[in-house]
């Protein structure tokens, strides 16, 4: 069997398809993807091959490739036609995962307008601020958030085309049906643009509380997408003749979206994966256990992409031993580390799939370091390598890399970064340093080039996937008007990695309970913003000698008295 390295060196030589050279991107060089395509239409457009191959389950629905992109050129060709849409301008897309929301996806990049995703779980509030934040031109959704954002949409000028609306429904002035507004057969129109054009933004919660718009382009996404199946081509060549054709699922390859499109996770390594590869989609409109275990068995899923959650939740169900999932070959996680126990029962509880994870970000398009198969089982708590054209290094506070096993901040650098933060160049400026992205996170090498993730350094709580912003839900919780004092932060959970825990002083005199807290956060933020684990304390919080709220030592006596109490 090969190693890792020769095989990556393999993979990406001079001639192969996956030849890696270098690159000068606005004056940083990079390791690139020679022939990587200049935009993501002429990902979609390889779709067109594809006939009458299922591409998108959903539900009782099966959708062909030729269908999806009828669809695709008819919304594309309404876009600039009938709502003026022009390269650059932003599209929001506010749904559940839905059949539409991959149309209106490829259609939005197609014509060279911008991709905006807005989170289906945000409050009005949340989702008025993206649409100003975005300066978004034309909104498509579905019922839900039609009804959440009518209002805001309607002072900013911005129409809204609506997805499944149910039969006989009225619509208010300034909404039209998708159905009314798309013309299949209309042939999808000619734009210029080309890679680094804007394509995409993704917000994600920032420390200062006010969500960020990660900003993509045709490059990086198209490079994160050559660098996921990159590490495919390095696994295969590394098993070269040891893997027997007839141990291997006969089923051809096909994913299973049980993760939000409006996440990156959902959208770039899954669905857009999926879109590239020419593989089968089968699309969860949210998740369900066992509903899952029914698609995975009916459908003969190949590839299960989840956060960690996800997987205990498929081994922990009552009926799991009931449903077949030996088409599974890879039942991968990303979006939290996974704890070792669960990368063994993986390996143990399913008949053929192996365990796999992936350690990216929004500002890396979801692509990082990979860990999968003997390699996880063997370095369970790391969460991987990277593919060439990945830059990795462990710094530390003088922004010096240090050596293998010595504790840093994590960096990256490649193609797939994000090109920074909508309107935001004090952030930009702030992620980037020569090309280099810092994490955030903390951790280590050790002398193969295995990271390993042992902390972080930005104060966010990440719940089954999800970052949430400390100071949001504390600024949420401050404008109650008995609260004196509060701090957020993550308290660590087995199955959702960390739940949000908040320490309350309250003002002098002023009474407020658990449940009542609680409802005065959801009034205003996510219901997965709102923290699960309250305590109230009549002494100040512990401060440092800056005057900063201890956090470490409050999530330290937080967790060991829940500890104590479970």
């Amino acid at each position: 069997m090969l190693s890792f390295d020769d095989a990556a060196t393999r993979v990406t030589a001079p001639g192969e398809p996956l030849e890696v050279v270098e690159q000068t991107i606005s004056g940083v060089t990079y390791r690139v993807f020679k022939h990587a395509p200049p935009t993501m239409r002429e990902i979609f457009a390889t779709a067109r091959a594809r006939g009458d191959e299922t591409f998108l389950v959903y539900e009782g629905e099966r959708w062909s490739f030729a269908r999806v992109m009828s669809h695709v050129d008819a919304l594309g060709a309404a876009l600039v036609s009938r709502y003026g849409i022009k390269v650059g301008d932003r599209v929001a897309l506010g749904m559940r995962n839905l059949p539409e929301w991959v149309i209106s996806f490829a259609a939005t990049l197609s014509v060279g307008a911008v991709s905006v995703s807005l989170n289906a779980w945000w409050t009005e509030k949340e989702l008025t601020y993206a649409l100003e934040d975005s300066g978004a031109s034309l909104v498509l959704a579905d019922p839900e958030r039609v009804e959440r954002m009518t209002a805001s949409a309607k002072k900013l000028g911005i129409p809204i085309v609506a997805v499944r609306t149910p039969e006989g429904a009225q619509l208010a002035e300034g909404i039209d049906r998708f159905e009314d507004v798309i013309e299949l057969g209309t042939p999808l129109p000619m734009v210029e643009m080309g890679p680094e054009n804007d394509a995409t933004i993704l917000y994600t919660s920032g420390t200062t509380g006010e969500p960020k718009g990660a900003v993509s382009t045709h490059r990086a996404i198209v490079q994160a997408l050559m660098a996921f199946g990159c590490r495919q081509m390095i696994e295969m060549a590394r098993l070269g003749d040891e893997a027997p054709s007839g141990e291997l699922p006969q089923a051809p390859p096909s994913m299973i979206l049980t993760v939000p499109l409006f996440h990156v996770t959902g959208c770039v390594p899954v669905m857009l994966s999926a879109f590239a590869g020419g593989f089968k989609l089968v699309i969860m409109y949210r998740w369900d256990p066992d509903k899952a275990l029914q698609l995975i068995e009916r459908e003969r899923v190949t590839t299960f992409v989840g956060v960690p959650t996800q997987s205990w939740d498929l081994i922990e169900s009552p009926n799991f031993h009931k449903y077949d999932t030996s088409s599974l070959i890879a039942i991968a996680g990303g979006g939290a580390p996974a704890p070792p126990t669960l990368v063994r029962r993986v390996d143990e509880e399913f008949s053929s799939g192996r365990p796999a994870i992936g350690y990216g970000m929004t500002e890396t398009n979801g692509y990082g370091p990979g860990n999968s198969g003997d390699d996880y089982v063997s370095h369970p708590s790391s969460a991987g390598r990277v593919v060439p054209t990945m830059e990795l290094e462990v710094r530390d506070d003088d922004l010096k890399a240090v050596p293998a096993g010595v504790q840093g901040e994590i960096w990256f650098k490649g193609p797939m970064l994000i090109r920074g933060y909508w309107n935001k160049p004090e952030e930009t400026s702030q992620l980037f340093v020569d090309g280099w992205l810092r994490s955030g996170d903390i951790g280590h090498l050790d002398e193969d080039g295995y990271i390993y993730v042992e902390d972080r350094a930005k104060d966010m709580v990440l719940r089954g996937g999800e970052n949430i912003s400390s100071a949001e839900v504390e600024a949420a919780i401050y404008e109650h008007p008995s609260v004196y004092e509060a701090a957020v932060f993550g308290v660590p959970d087995p199955r959702l990695g960390e739940q949000v825990a908040a320490a309350v002083v309250l003002k002098p005199g002023a009474s407020l309970t658990i449940e009542e807290l609680q409802a005065h956060v959801r009034s205003r933020l996510a219901p997965f913003k709102v923290p699960s684990l309250v305590t109230f304390s009549t002494a100040q919080l512990p401060r440092g000698a800056t005057g900063k709220i201890l956090k470490r030592e409050l999530r330290s006596t937080l967790y060991s008295e829940t500890a104590d109490q479970g």
